[in-house]
């Protein structure tokens, strides 16, 4: 065992037997370097890439590569979902010297941590025009002891360009024309044929489909969410989303599940069934919170990271099927039936096909005796590997989606597993200061919370406060928003990915760009407009303005890598509006008007006894009460509420 066989990360726990004698990222690696004089060699990955997995079979688990490595560099391993402000100061230099990024990024840092070489997966064999790993290795080296001079140069210009920050503020505040513009922009790349942006590989883009759906937009959204839902990026059989189709028809997915996609996901799957009722929208929003609950959940009451893209040594073999595969476990007639419903036609390696539901069977009952089948017969073949450790912005966004989920879909279970992790979050990972990124097994890890970390969590705790009509987790949201307002502040509005007081590296990490996930800025400014719509607070929507405004020039460059900002802009631009509904407890009058409130999207909505507005401590809740001792609705928008109303037609035309 090397180094890392004491680290919390399950991403450098793969690698604790390696041969490479790997350190993690802190100053004893780089006095080591110094004093042996060799660069440091950065690895940069995370559990459940299937890329990272074959890079360190060919090359990591090798003797005589390891070998050379460890004569001639000190390396150091990091998992990017523990540390992203590493990840993303090295991947900002990997894309500049090379024009694309991704996992595993491989970088050659000098003493000061600045880097000279960069790149992402290296094979074990020249292949492609690609040198081998260990042909790279040598020419670093040869480089680093008779070239000293070219390294040196090449590191100081790669860490000036990273020092430098391009403002993104506009001469104005973002407006209605800048969110026409980007929904238009966003409808000239739409993908006619398969729906969604771009082509292979194509990312579920769930922020932008936020956006859309809050301003009613009624074709690029309903489409994309159900290409998604019923190709193969789509688990048929135990719903849960995969982070990305290889191809551009949403046939052949990367088999990895990441926390963050599906709890996106979810969002924008109940924000469809909210606006338009469809039940198959109700139906994959329901099985991806299933999915949440039943395979991320953990026992602390937390969500884990991701389940891996491979077992039994390939990627995809739990989740693909042959047809005689489907025949052996159901019989000719069901195993014919359900080969053509499902499409096993040799869609994926070896004859093997990932399974889409393209459209819905005539039998629904045969239908679900079927899936009931399959699921108990996949259930036997090797799981993937779990990511179990719980990442403080990941959980958030699990907590804010299966939150308003709960209320919308009426699943009470979603509601008490977002209780559950919102409190595992303020008991271990909230110091009484700071907030710490990552746990374990319910040990929290010594990593620092970073901006995506508090606007996320942030977030998730208006969520429940939302749902739940109990103060405490306004308070806690505003905890957290005061430490990101005092310590992430960049000065114009924006903000730093790390705290002022965060490890210097060779730059102070800022990407208010969206890209899997919300970005650190704009995390914090949907958070900042929800406890602004909670509260009243003029600072909080102040800041929140200021924020959407110092990143107009993004949002009008790149639409989409702004997603999640433009959703704010949405919502800001809306009022935003608040929804009061007071209502004794089973009252199907208070109920009627609860679900009718719940099917807005972009809203503050707030249901509440009128004991619980008693004891409230919302601001939004005071004064609230029942009308003619009626259950009744309160309409606001900003701030400002109309007359409160007690028939469900009424609030329609509040709404309209």
């Amino acid at each position: 065992m090397n180094r890392l066989a004491n680290a919390t990360s399950p991403y450098l726990l793969q690698h604790a037997d390696n041969p490479v004698d790997w350190w993690e990222w802190g100053p004893e690696a780089f006095a080591e370097a110094r004093e042996r004089d060799v660069p440091v060699l950065l690895s940069v990955g995370y559990a459940a890439c299937h890329w990272c997995h074959v890079m360190a079979h060919e090359s990591f688990e090798d003797e005589a590569t390891a070998a050379y490595l460890n004569e001639h560099f000190v390396s150091v391993k990091v998992d990017r979902e523990e540390r992203p402000d590493v990840d993303a100061v090295y991947m900002q230099a990997t894309v500049a010297t090379t024009g694309h990024g991704g996992w595993p990024m491989t970088c050659v840092l000098d003493h000061e941590g600045r880097p000279f070489f960069a790149g992402t997966y290296f094979p074990d064999q020249p292949r492609h025009g690609q040198p081998s790993f260990g042909q790279l290795l040598q020419a670093i080296t040869e480089a680093w002891r008779e070239r000293r001079d070219d390294v040196d140069a090449t590191a100081v210009k790669i860490a000036e360009h990273l020092a430098a920050n391009e403002s993104l503020a506009g001469a104005a505040p973002i407006d209605a024309s800048v969110l026409d513009a980007a929904a238009e922009r966003l409808a000239s790349e739409f993908d006619q044929v398969n729906a969604g942006f771009g082509g292979a590989p194509k990312f579920p883009p769930s922020m932008l489909l936020e956006f859309l759906l809050r301003r009613g937009e009624t074709e690029m959204a309903p489409r994309t969410l159900t290409a998604m839902a019923r190709g193969g990026l789509y688990d048929q059989l135990g719903g849960g989303f995969a982070r990305y189709s290889v191809d551009a028809r949403w046939v052949v997915p990367h088999f990895e599940k990441m926390l963050y996609d599906n709890a996106l996901l979810l969002s924008a799957y109940t924000s469809w069934y909210a606006l338009t009722g469809d039940p198959f929208a109700a139906r994959i929003a329901r099985e991806t919170g299933e999915f949440l609950l039943a395979e991320l959940g953990t026992a602390q009451g937390g969500f884990a990271s991701a389940l891996d893209a491979d077992s039994e040594g390939a990627e995809g073999t739990y989740y693909v099927w042959t047809p005689a595969q489907l025949v052996e476990v159901l019989g000719p007639e069901d195993g014919a039936w359900a080969t053509a419903l499902l499409e096993v036609t040799g869609t994926f390696e070896h004859g093997t096909s990932v399974l889409q539901l393209l459209v819905d069977p005539d039998d629904a009952d045969r239908w679900h005796a079927v899936r009931r089948t399959l699921v108990e017969a996949r259930a036997r073949r090797e799981r993937p590997a779990r990511d179990d450790k719980v990442v403080a912005a990941w959980n958030g966004l699990a907590i804010a989606a299966l939150a308003r989920a709960a209320g919308v879909l009426d699943e009470p279970r979603f509601l008490v597993a977002a209780v559950s992790a919102g409190t595992l979050l303020w008991e271990l990972h909230w110091t009484g200061s700071r907030l710490l990124r990552v746990s374990r097994d319910g040990i929290a890890g010594a990593h620092a919370g970073v901006l995506e970390d508090y606007g996320a969590v942030a977030d998730g705790f208006g969520a429940l406060a939302e749902a739940t009509a109990e103060g405490v987790w306004l308070d806690r949201a505003g905890a957290l928003l005061e430490v990101a307002l005092t310590q992430f502040a960049a000065g114009d509005g924006g903000f730093h990915d790390t705290a002022d007081d965060a490890e210097q590296l060779i730059a102070r990490p800022r990407d208010p760009s969206d890209n899997a996930s919300p970005s650190g800025h704009s995390a914090l400014t949907a958070a900042l407009l929800r406890y602004a719509a909670l509260t009243g607070s003029g600072r909080h929507r102040d800041a929140a303005e200021a924020a959407l405004a110092s990143v107009r020039r993004l949002v009008e460059r790149a639409p989409r890598f702004a997603g999640w900002s433009l959703a704010a802009a949405q919502v800001a631009l809306d009022g935003p509006r608040e929804i009061v509904v007071v209502t004794e407890p089973d009252d199907p009058a208070g109920a009627a008007l609860a679900a009718r409130a719940r099917r807005t999207v972009g809203t503050v909505v707030v249901v509440a006894s009128p004991a619980q507005v008693a004891a409230s401590t919302i601001p939004l809740l005071e004064g609230r009460g029942l009308v003619d001792g009626r259950a009744a609705a309160y309409v606001c928008r900003g701030m400002v509420c109309e007359r409160p109303v007690t028939e469900v037609a009424d609030l329609d035309a509040a709404l309209a």
